[in-house]
Formats: structure tokens, sequence, C-alpha cells
């Protein structure tokens, strides 16, 4: 009997040994700002970083990141976090094209001579030209 309660105080002190030895990491993916909990970052010589996403399984290889060691409560507390939304595209301006048919003449002639205002006031005094506003009494006759 006391065999089995050494053997089993092992294994509980074993599994509590390998159970605490577990490192948490943080990952952003500086391009996309997308970030990733995982426990294993496998480092390559180009400088990528590989991981597996334990919320999706699927193994991900990141080129620009940054890893932060963080502590088991930050870990299952970023896990349980629903997954934040990746930041949207810049709109692309829309440019929109007439055909050449649609648009407007270019050529001032095709507005009518009587709808055109004069390009420069007049050369005569003021005292020559008519009134703005009719007057019962006549514009005096200009002087020599």
């Amino acid at each position: 009997m006391r065999k089995y309660v050494i053997t089993g105080l092992v294994l509980c002190g074993v599994t509590m040994l390998v159970a605490g030895c577990t490192k948490y990491y943080k990952v952003t993916d500086t391009s996309s700002g997308k970030t990733y909990y995982t426990t294993e970052v496998d480092k390559s010589m180009a400088g990528a970083i590989k991981i597996k996403d334990p919320k999706t399984g699927s193994t991900v290889t990141l080129q620009s990141s940054e890893v932060k060691k963080i502590s088991e409560p930050e870990y299952y507390a970023g896990m349980a976090a629903p997954a934040a939304a990746a930041p949207q595209p810049a709109p692309v301006p829309t440019i929109i094209v007439v055909p050449a048919s649609a648009q407007a003449p270019a050529t001032p002639s095709a507005v009518p001579a009587s709808a055109e205002a004069p390009a420069t006031p007049s050369a005569e005094p003021a005292s020559a030209q008519a009134p703005a506003t009719p007057s019962a009494e006549p514009a005096p006759a200009p002087t020599q």
C-alpha cells in the first residue's frame, strides 16, 4: 500500500512540475494588428516565427511580429476574449469617367450672344449713363 501512495505522490509532483513549466505568450502581428495567444513559439533562421493558434487550431507563420511573455491569468483572459476586429483599410477614392459626348461644350460660341455680359465697364462717365431706377426727372445733359 505504501508503494502505491509514494507512486501517486511522485506522479502528482511530476504533473505539477510539467504543468508549472508552461510558458504563455502574446504574439501580435505588427502588419495586421491581430493578436494571438499561444504556449509555443518557433523562431526560424529568417526571422519569421511559427505558432499554433489554440483558438482555431491552425499553424500561423508571421514575418513581422511582437512576442511578449505573459502570465497564466493573462493568457486565459486573452483566450476567453472575443477576437478583435482587424482595422479596416482606408477607402479608395472612386473616379467617375464621363464619356466625351456627355461633357459640356468647352467653346464659348455655344453661349448665345444675348446672354453674354460685357467684359469691361463702359468708358462713359457715370453722369452720362442711364440711371439704374426710372425717375420722373430727366437726366441733365452732359456739358462740354
